[in-house]
């Protein structure tokens, strides 16, 4: 625990640990803040941003919702996202609070606009130095299109030409892409998991065991079939 304390990391959550009743991400992230580990919960939409406040605050009163226009964090270039403005994130955890983040750009001119969370999540990793970023996703990981068995570890490079591969599910190759893009941008490493597994955020962050798939920055083989 204490190679993590003061650090931060992102949680890029879904739908599925949201409503599962299986779920343990908020007494979790109540015991992560605890120790002094400083999450940063990006949200799959509005609705679910909220309902993870509230759900979060049954526990000890430290979630705060944000969305884009909130202190410009997330300024809307073209279609896309912007430099991000970190500086509320990091008053708030530096003072104990969880920012839960909705998806959604900040346009000084025009109307704001729905970012996909994993984009969101990867430049948020990337703008706070965050030690990690873990994305949710009901697969649990990524399986070789071959074998289709379970790949352990992979790097940015691998998790890129998956990224491009059609036979990887659309919504998947969305956060293997977010996941090499934050390391190669300095984010110790990402996890791609399934979020309703019990306290797999904290066997994630505190274990040297994987229950998924982890892009790191380290030249390793390609596991399961590489």
């Amino acid at each position: 625990m204490n190679a993590f304390a003061g650090k931060t990391f992102v949680l890029r959550v879904d739908e599925g640990a949201v409503q599962s009743d299986q779920s343990t991400l908020t007494s979790d992230l109540a015991f992560l803040s605890r120790y002094n580990v400083r999450p940063i919960v990006v949200a799959p939409s509005p609705p679910a941003a909220r309902a993870l406040v509230r759900a979060i605050n049954r526990f000890g009163n430290s979630a705060v919702g944000l969305d884009g226009a909130d202190a410009a964090m997330l300024p809307q270039r073209g279609p896309g996202l912007g430099t991000i403005q970190p500086g509320i994130l990091e008053t708030l955890i530096v003072n104990g609070y969880i920012p839960v983040i909705q998806p959604t750009s900040f346009a000084p001119f025009g109307e704001d606009r729905e970012l996909h969370a994993d984009e969101v999540a990867q430049a948020i990793a990337a703008a706070t130095d965050a030690i990690r970023a873990i994305f949710f996703h009901v697969l649990g990981g990524v399986r070789h299109p071959k074998t289709a068995a379970l790949i352990d570890e992979l790097t940015p490079a691998e998790a890129l030409e998956l990224a491009d591969d059609p036979r990887v599910p659309e919504d998947l190759r969305t956060a293997i892409r977010s996941a090499a893009l934050g390391v190669r941008a300095g984010v110790g490493a990402a996890q791609i998991v399934d979020g309703r597994v019990a306290h797999v955020s904290i066997v994630e962050l505190l274990t040297q065991r994987h229950l998924g798939t982890q892009v790191t920055g380290a030249i390793l083989p390609c596991k399961n079939g590489g």
